[in-house]
């Protein structure tokens, strides 16, 4: 998708992921991935680095893709060094529901998860809140997914505009990524 991507650990499978367009790489044949290429995305990140969206993963991606109320985009396979997945883009590169939906991945069975080979940096995720100026429409939508939210990380608050916090322990103190849609 010509971006550097650069993963922390944050415990029991999960991962904070930092993206961004390498500018030397080849133009990509398709919109990238998190609305990278469209010019609000592209501003707001000139801007500030900023959480825009999240990705949960399934152990049956075709089917809870075709299956979700809100077009979550199709399962494309990517690769990338050992690691080997499929993810759900939308044709245009867009985020579902303004980031606040989730993309979909899965790790194929017997391929390793990128946290297998990270170093543990003692950071763990204790919450992930979605702002959003309808959070049943999301909840609905979730449901719809059958989305799991195991030990309750997810919360979906009322807001008047999109947003996201990710609240991290680190070794420092608890730390706070917050962002909203501008």
């Amino acid at each position: 998708m010509g971006t550097y991507n650069h993963l922390l650990h944050l415990g029991a499978g999960r991962y904070l992921e930092v993206i961004t367009i390498d500018p030397d790489a080849p133009p990509s044949d398709r919109p990238r991935w998190f609305a990278l290429d469209q010019p609000a995305m592209r501003a707001r990140l000139a801007r500030e680095p900023r959480i825009i969206c999240w990705v949960a993963r399934t152990t049956e991606i075709a089917r809870v893709a075709a299956h979700s109320p809100i077009p979550l985009g199709m399962p494309e396979p990517m690769s990338r060094g050992a690691l080997s997945w499929l993810i759900t883009l939308t044709p245009d590169g867009s985020l579902p529901e303004g980031g606040a939906l989730p993309s979909l991945i899965e790790w194929p069975a017997g391929s390793p998860h990128p946290t297998e080979r990270m170093p543990e940096l003692g950071c763990r995720l204790v919450r992930f809140e979605i702002r959003h100026p309808d959070p049943a429409h999301v909840a609905d939508a979730l449901a719809g997914i059958g989305f799991d939210d195991e030990g309750g990380l997810v919360r979906i608050v009322d807001a008047p505009r999109i947003g996201f916090t990710a609240l991290i322990d680190t070794p420092q103190g608890q730390r706070a990524l917050t962002s909203t849609e501008a």
